[in-house]
Protein backbone atom coordinates (compact mmCIF):
# COMPACT_ATOMS: atom_id res chain seq x y z
CA UNK A 1 0.00 0.00 0.00
CA UNK A 2 1.29 3.44 -0.94
CA UNK A 3 1.77 6.10 1.74
CA UNK A 4 -1.06 8.62 1.54
CA UNK A 5 -0.71 12.35 1.09
CA UNK A 6 -2.22 14.53 3.81
CA UNK A 7 -5.31 15.49 1.76
CA UNK A 8 -5.92 12.82 -0.90
CA UNK A 9 -8.67 13.04 -3.51
CA UNK A 10 -11.67 11.32 -1.96
CA UNK A 11 -13.44 8.97 -4.39
CA UNK A 12 -16.85 7.29 -4.21
CA UNK A 13 -17.21 4.24 -6.45
CA UNK A 14 -20.67 3.20 -7.69
CA UNK A 15 -21.12 -0.05 -9.63
CA UNK A 16 -23.51 -2.98 -9.24
CA UNK A 17 -20.68 -5.51 -9.68
CA UNK A 18 -18.59 -6.11 -6.57
CA UNK A 19 -15.62 -7.32 -8.60
CA UNK A 20 -15.56 -4.05 -10.54
CA UNK A 21 -15.75 -1.98 -7.37
CA UNK A 22 -12.93 -3.95 -5.78
CA UNK A 23 -10.81 -3.66 -8.92
CA UNK A 24 -11.24 0.09 -9.06
CA UNK A 25 -10.39 0.35 -5.36
CA UNK A 26 -7.13 -1.53 -5.98
CA UNK A 27 -6.23 0.85 -8.83
CA UNK A 28 -6.98 3.93 -6.75
CA UNK A 29 -5.23 2.55 -3.65
CA UNK A 30 -1.96 2.50 -5.60
CA UNK A 31 -2.10 6.27 -5.98
CA UNK A 32 -0.72 8.36 -3.07
CA UNK A 33 -2.96 11.32 -3.87
CA UNK A 34 -6.35 9.55 -3.79
CA UNK A 35 -8.40 7.18 -1.69
CA UNK A 36 -11.78 5.40 -1.89
CA UNK A 37 -14.11 6.68 0.85
CA UNK A 38 -17.17 4.68 -0.11
CA UNK A 39 -18.49 1.95 -2.38
CA UNK A 40 -22.11 1.56 -3.52
CA UNK A 41 -23.92 -1.10 -5.53
CA UNK A 42 -27.13 0.86 -6.20
CA UNK A 43 -28.26 4.36 -7.07
CA UNK A 44 -30.02 4.78 -3.72
CA UNK A 45 -26.89 3.76 -1.81
CA UNK A 46 -24.83 6.10 -3.98
CA UNK A 47 -26.99 9.07 -2.96
CA UNK A 48 -26.82 8.08 0.72
CA UNK A 49 -23.04 7.67 0.68
CA UNK A 50 -22.54 10.86 -1.27
CA UNK A 51 -24.45 12.82 1.36
CA UNK A 52 -22.43 11.11 4.09
CA UNK A 53 -18.95 11.63 2.62
CA UNK A 54 -19.37 14.41 0.00
CA UNK A 55 -16.50 12.94 -2.05
CA UNK A 56 -14.29 14.97 -4.35
CA UNK A 57 -15.07 12.66 -7.29
CA UNK A 58 -17.78 10.03 -7.81
CA UNK A 59 -17.32 7.22 -10.32
CA UNK A 60 -20.78 6.23 -11.55
CA UNK A 61 -21.93 3.28 -13.66
CA UNK A 62 -25.15 3.82 -15.61
CA UNK A 63 -26.68 0.37 -15.16
CA UNK A 64 -27.55 -0.05 -11.49
CA UNK A 65 -30.90 -1.81 -11.34
CA UNK A 66 -34.01 -0.13 -9.94
CA UNK A 67 -32.52 3.37 -9.96
CA UNK A 68 -30.30 4.03 -12.95
CA UNK A 69 -26.97 5.79 -12.75
CA UNK A 70 -28.52 8.63 -14.71
CA UNK A 71 -31.19 9.11 -12.05
CA UNK A 72 -28.54 8.96 -9.32
CA UNK A 73 -26.48 11.62 -11.10
CA UNK A 74 -29.47 13.94 -11.27
CA UNK A 75 -30.30 13.40 -7.59
CA UNK A 76 -26.72 13.97 -6.46
CA UNK A 77 -26.35 17.09 -8.58
CA UNK A 78 -29.64 18.42 -7.22
CA UNK A 79 -28.32 17.89 -3.69
CA UNK A 80 -24.89 19.37 -4.47
CA UNK A 81 -24.41 21.33 -7.69
CA UNK A 82 -20.64 21.17 -7.32
CA UNK A 83 -20.51 17.36 -7.35
CA UNK A 84 -17.84 15.99 -9.68
CA UNK A 85 -19.24 12.85 -11.30
CA UNK A 86 -17.37 10.65 -13.77
CA UNK A 87 -19.47 8.13 -15.67
CA UNK A 88 -17.64 4.80 -15.97
CA UNK A 89 -19.68 2.34 -18.00
CA UNK A 90 -19.88 -0.19 -20.82
CA UNK A 91 -22.59 1.82 -22.61
CA UNK A 92 -21.00 3.53 -25.60
CA UNK A 93 -24.01 4.93 -27.45
CA UNK A 94 -24.09 8.60 -28.39
CA UNK A 95 -27.42 9.06 -26.62
CA UNK A 96 -26.00 7.55 -23.42
CA UNK A 97 -23.13 10.05 -23.53
CA UNK A 98 -25.42 13.00 -24.20
CA UNK A 99 -27.87 12.13 -21.43
CA UNK A 100 -25.10 11.65 -18.86
CA UNK A 101 -23.43 14.97 -19.64
CA UNK A 102 -26.79 16.72 -19.74
CA UNK A 103 -27.56 15.30 -16.27
CA UNK A 104 -24.39 16.89 -14.95
CA UNK A 105 -21.59 14.36 -15.33
CA UNK A 106 -18.16 15.97 -15.72
CA UNK A 107 -17.00 13.41 -18.24
CA UNK A 108 -17.72 9.97 -19.68
CA UNK A 109 -15.39 6.97 -19.64
CA UNK A 110 -15.68 3.43 -21.00
CA UNK A 111 -14.62 0.51 -18.83
CA UNK A 112 -12.12 -0.73 -21.38
CA UNK A 113 -9.88 2.27 -20.71
CA UNK A 114 -6.41 1.95 -19.17
CA UNK A 115 -6.01 2.34 -15.42
CA UNK A 116 -3.58 5.25 -15.93
CA UNK A 117 -6.24 7.07 -17.94
CA UNK A 118 -8.75 6.53 -15.14
CA UNK A 119 -6.59 8.00 -12.37
CA UNK A 120 -5.49 10.89 -14.56
CA UNK A 121 -9.12 11.68 -15.35
CA UNK A 122 -9.99 11.63 -11.64
CA UNK A 123 -7.25 14.20 -11.01
CA UNK A 124 -8.39 16.40 -13.89
CA UNK A 125 -12.05 16.33 -12.85
CA UNK A 126 -11.13 17.07 -9.24
CA UNK A 127 -9.25 20.11 -10.56
CA UNK A 128 -12.41 21.36 -12.26
CA UNK A 129 -11.71 20.12 -15.77
CA UNK A 130 -14.10 18.26 -18.08
CA UNK A 131 -11.87 16.06 -20.26
CA UNK A 132 -13.54 14.13 -23.06
CA UNK A 133 -11.75 11.45 -25.05
CA UNK A 134 -11.70 11.86 -28.82
CA UNK A 135 -13.98 8.85 -29.27
CA UNK A 136 -16.59 10.31 -26.93
CA UNK A 137 -16.43 13.66 -28.70
CA UNK A 138 -16.96 11.83 -32.00
CA UNK A 139 -20.09 10.16 -30.63
CA UNK A 140 -21.51 13.52 -29.58
CA UNK A 141 -20.71 14.97 -32.99
CA UNK A 142 -22.49 12.04 -34.65
CA UNK A 143 -25.53 12.55 -32.44
CA UNK A 144 -25.82 16.15 -33.57
CA UNK A 145 -26.50 14.93 -37.12
CA UNK A 146 -29.65 13.06 -36.04
CA UNK A 147 -33.07 14.51 -35.29
CA UNK A 148 -34.00 13.89 -31.67
CA UNK A 149 -36.84 11.49 -30.87
CA UNK A 150 -39.65 12.78 -28.69
CA UNK A 151 -40.38 11.04 -25.36
CA UNK A 152 -43.53 9.54 -26.88
CA UNK A 153 -41.61 8.24 -29.91
CA UNK A 154 -39.15 6.57 -27.55
CA UNK A 155 -42.04 4.96 -25.66
CA UNK A 156 -43.46 3.64 -28.94
CA UNK A 157 -40.02 2.41 -29.98
CA UNK A 158 -39.57 0.53 -26.71
CA UNK A 159 -42.93 -1.15 -27.28
CA UNK A 160 -41.73 -2.15 -30.75
CA UNK A 161 -38.63 -3.63 -29.12
CA UNK A 162 -40.91 -5.83 -27.03
CA UNK A 163 -42.54 -7.16 -30.20
CA UNK A 164 -45.85 -5.37 -29.70
CA UNK A 165 -48.13 -4.73 -32.66
CA UNK A 166 -49.67 -1.33 -33.36
CA UNK A 167 -52.96 -2.26 -31.70
CA UNK A 168 -51.13 -3.44 -28.57
CA UNK A 169 -49.00 -0.29 -28.48
CA UNK A 170 -52.10 1.87 -28.81
CA UNK A 171 -53.74 0.08 -25.88
CA UNK A 172 -50.61 0.26 -23.71
CA UNK A 173 -50.08 3.97 -24.31
CA UNK A 174 -53.77 4.97 -24.47
CA UNK A 175 -53.49 6.41 -27.97
CA UNK A 176 -55.10 5.53 -31.29
CA UNK A 177 -53.60 3.08 -33.79
CA UNK A 178 -53.41 5.92 -36.29
CA UNK A 179 -51.32 7.94 -33.83
CA UNK A 180 -49.04 4.94 -33.34
CA UNK A 181 -48.57 4.73 -37.11
CA UNK A 182 -47.61 8.42 -37.21
CA UNK A 183 -45.07 7.95 -34.42
CA UNK A 184 -43.54 4.93 -36.11
CA UNK A 185 -43.29 6.73 -39.43
CA UNK A 186 -41.58 9.67 -37.74
CA UNK A 187 -39.10 7.59 -35.76
CA UNK A 188 -38.16 5.55 -38.83
CA UNK A 189 -37.41 8.80 -40.63
CA UNK A 190 -35.39 10.20 -37.73
CA UNK A 191 -33.38 7.00 -37.29
CA UNK A 192 -32.82 6.76 -41.07
CA UNK A 193 -34.12 3.21 -41.40
CA UNK A 194 -36.87 1.51 -43.39
CA UNK A 195 -38.38 -0.99 -40.97
CA UNK A 196 -39.15 -1.60 -37.31
CA UNK A 197 -36.41 -4.18 -36.71
CA UNK A 198 -33.75 -1.84 -38.06
CA UNK A 199 -35.13 0.98 -35.90
CA UNK A 200 -34.74 -1.14 -32.77
CA UNK A 201 -31.19 -2.16 -33.72
CA UNK A 202 -30.10 1.43 -34.33
CA UNK A 203 -31.77 2.66 -31.16
CA UNK A 204 -30.07 -0.03 -29.06
CA UNK A 205 -26.69 0.75 -30.59
CA UNK A 206 -27.07 4.47 -29.95
CA UNK A 207 -28.36 4.01 -26.40
CA UNK A 208 -31.77 5.53 -27.06
CA UNK A 209 -33.34 2.39 -25.56
CA UNK A 210 -31.82 -0.55 -23.67
CA UNK A 211 -32.56 -4.23 -23.24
Amino acid sequence: MTDRLANPIRVLCVDDHRLVREGIALIIDREPDMTVVGSAASGADAITLFKQFVPDVTLMDLRLGRMSGLEAIRAIRQYHRGANIVVLTMYDGDEDVYRALEAGAATYLLKDMLSDDLVNTIREVCAGQHPLAAGIQARLAERSTYAALTPREIEVLDCVRLGMRNKEIAGALYISEKTVQVHIRNLLFKLRVNDRAAAVNVALKRGIIHL
